[in-house]
């Protein structure tokens, strides 16, 4: 990666540009933003939809304790994403970490969402972009699973 494009390390998350033949369109929308991401891993905790559809996935990591921490949620997976998927899910019976906790169903909102939590042995390639204190910010892109590699395989966070 090009060094200038390392702003996140100073905070800034983009960059905000037009075409040189354009004019400035007070009011308009024109202007493109440019978010650098990177591929990394993550472990799915809990699904939105259902086992044989999953239409969006809550990812996680363990910290250096042994928890596991919610870290994000998934755009709503292609056809062909959730297909590759389901058949790794399997409900959780019992106790989960996460038994309990409640999602927001987006930023601001009051509304929860209605998920199913699952086993967290699912491991997944996913695209992410980062702000400088290394969280993950806007909705995770899903690549896919990855089922050469565990949870333990998946880097660790320090705990909250």
């Amino acid at each position: 990666m090009n060094e200038w494009l390392t702003w996140g390390v100073i905070g800034m998350e983009g960059v905000i540009y037009k075409r040189l033949t354009e004019p400035y369109r007070p009011g308009a929308r024109g202007w493109l933003k440019y978010k650098p991401r990177e591929t990394t891993e993550a472990i799915v905790g809990a699904i939105t939809g259902t086992l044989a559809t999953p239409r969006t996935l809550l990812l996680a990591r363990y910290d250096t304790s042994g928890s596991l921490q919610y870290f994000g949620r998934t755009t709503t997976l292609t056809a062909a994403a959730s297909t590759s998927v389901a058949p790794l899910l399997t409900a959780a019976t019992g106790e989960h970490p996460w038994t309990g906790w409640t999602f927001s169903a987006g930023w601001g909102s009051r509304e929860t969402l209605d998920v199913i939590l699952v086993l967290p042995d699912v491991v997944g390639e996913v695209d992410v972009a980062r702000d400088s204190a290394g969280r993950w910010r806007h909705p995770v892109r899903w690549h896919r699973p990855r089922t050469d590699l565990s949870p333990t395989d998946v880097p660790h966070i320090a705990p909250r």
